[in-house]
């Protein structure tokens, strides 16, 4: 008995030391694989939603991008070096690379609706004139309001829902373009229809907080660069960030060789001729232009690079306000704008109106002091009477035609121009 006993303590004893051995070898194995280190894991991609905009959502744009975000899929230009650093938040773009396949990168544009400080003073502005606060839910408070409300119980995006919405674009609104806007609306499902059954609350308040703020990446969806319109390519939203095909804005081009600048100047004039006649029938005008307006593609193509001073009249179905209704102010027509800020009226918008702006403002600094005399004087000529707003419609048409007709031999085919090269040497449209 005594035997048995001494035995099984030895095999107890054995099986012991077996389990420590092993104990001893894992952890002796852990130890041989250092943890990583604090440099690796700042390096990893990860960044806060802060920077993104998405711990103010859904008083945001939307989430259709995010995962591309997150799996390093986009990056902005600084996290291409082996140490990843977000850029400055307050700036109002970035460049970026954009990948489907890991493999091939195209570059991006990711832009903010407006400056940081500006969607600060938004949101403070939101919480001070609702709950009386400093800082609140900005969800909560915007969806307590009587607009918001309307659009809640509403089955169809109607001119009530958006008058007094600073956006230009929905100054002079008709039910066929609202109808267009729930119907292309990217940041959710397509269900092309002109309801707003398969929007959620979420997708509503996104809605209106962008129109809100800024329509251009809502213009950038319901008239897509696929089917022709001028715009750069919408990729979609992440938070307070919207990204898009990349262009370099105009004022790139100012110091161009003659040929680029008559070459650009033309697209200039084409762009505005397809916006005020189109198949749609709608009236493209711009209330104001800048430098950075209109970009310039890698292959030399002349888009509008920044939406969000176009306003649209519906030549076939007209403007649907009726009296008194652009006076209505909320807090959603006070975001990012002055609430006193006057609105033009539909009916003084003339068809030179975005003509006079560009011979104003753009076309002078592109094309200035560029050729030879006596080429250079008709230009300088053409230009001022184009610029003269007391000039009718007819006059400014004409003006601009014969500018048109004295810069298209002063551009080269060659494939500095690829968006039209090598079909230019086989065509007179060139």
């Amino acid at each position: 008995m005594g035997h048995w006993i001494c035995c099984l303590y030895s095999r107890i004893a054995e099986s012991l030391m077996l389990l420590l051995i092993l104990a001893l070898s894992c952890n002796s194995s852990t130890a041989a694989t250092p943890p990583p280190s604090a440099a690796h894991l700042k390096d990893s991609y990860s960044f806060g939603r802060t920077f993104l905009g998405l711990d103010k959502c859904n008083a945001c744009i939307g989430t259709s991008i995010c995962k591309k975000f997150f799996k390093e899929e986009i990056r902005f230009d600084t996290w291409l070096s082996s140490h990843l650093k977000l850029p400055p938040s307050y700036l109002l773009s970035y460049s970026g690379n954009y990948t489907d396949d890991t493999k091939s990168w195209r570059l991006v544009d990711i832009t903010r609706l407006t400056s940081k400080y500006q969607h600060d003073r938004a949101d403070q502005r939101i919480c001070t004139s609702l709950l009386k606060t400093k800082t609140c839910s900005l969800e909560h408070a915007l969806r307590s309001t009587q607009r918001f409300q309307k659009w809640l119980r509403a089955k169809r995006l109607t001119p009530d829902l958006v008058q007094g919405l600073p956006s230009p674009m929905l100054r002079c609104p008709s039910q066929r373009l609202l109808d267009r806007i729930v119907r292309r609306y990217a940041e959710v499902p397509d269900a092309g229809s002109i309801y707003m059954d398969h929007l959620t609350e979420r997708d509503k308040l996104r809605l209106l907080y962008t129109l809100a703020v800024n329509s251009h990446p809502i213009l950038l969806q319901i008239f897509p660069d696929v089917e022709g319109w001028p715009f750069p390519r919408y990729l979609g939203s992440c938070g307070r960030l919207l990204v898009s095909a990349s262009t370099k804005p105009l004022r790139n081009f100012y110091d161009a060789a003659p040929e680029v600048a008559a070459d650009l100047a033309l697209q200039l004039l084409a762009v505005l001729r397809s916006m005020g006649t189109n198949d749609l029938n709608y009236f493209f005008y711009f209330t104001h232009v800048d430098a950075g307006t209109f970009g310039v593609f890698s292959n030399g193509h002349l888009f509008i690079r920044d939406a969000s001073a176009l306003g649209i009249i519906d030549k076939e179905e007209g403007s649907q306000l009726i009296d008194g209704q652009q006076e209505y102010k909320d807090i959603f027509s006070c975001l990012t704008v002055d609430c006193q800020s006057a609105l033009v009226s539909c009916d003084s918008i003339r068809e030179k109106h975005s003509l006079v702006l560009v011979c104003q403002e753009l076309l002078p600094k592109l094309l200035k002091g560029k050729f030879h005399q006596p080429v250079q004087e008709k230009i300088d000529s053409f230009l001022q009477h184009c610029a003269d707003g007391r000039a009718d419609d007819q006059g400014v048409k004409e003006a601009v035609a014969k500018l048109a007709e004295l810069l298209k031999p002063l551009r080269s085919c060659d494939s500095r121009f690829a968006y039209r090269y090598p079909d230019c040497k086989y065509s007179d449209k060139y």
